[in-house]
């Protein structure tokens, strides 16, 4: 690891920007002291499409129906 002075990596900011994407560890310092890492942004992975278990699962028309003996054991049955 090379750390690189501020005024040295304004002249150089291309080189290191070269030298960051090939892997190698990019330090610049203000007086002396380590003050930002160089470092490449890495690549969102791919999206994957939806729809690959349309027509595979149906959902029930009483879906988002509590059944009453489970509404009334956590105490949600109506009164």
């Amino acid at each position: 690891m090379e750390i690189t002075d501020i005024q040295d990596a304004q002249a150089r900011l291309a080189q290191l920007v070269e030298r960051a994407l090939r892997g190698e560890d990019v330090v610049i310092a203000r007086d002396g002291t380590p003050v930002v890492r160089l470092a490449p942004i890495q690549a969102d992975p791919p999206r994957r499409p939806g729809g690959q278990w349309r027509g595979r699962v149906t959902i029930a028309e009483d879906f988002d129906s509590l059944p009453q003996d489970i509404a009334e054991a956590f105490g949600a049955a109506p009164q």
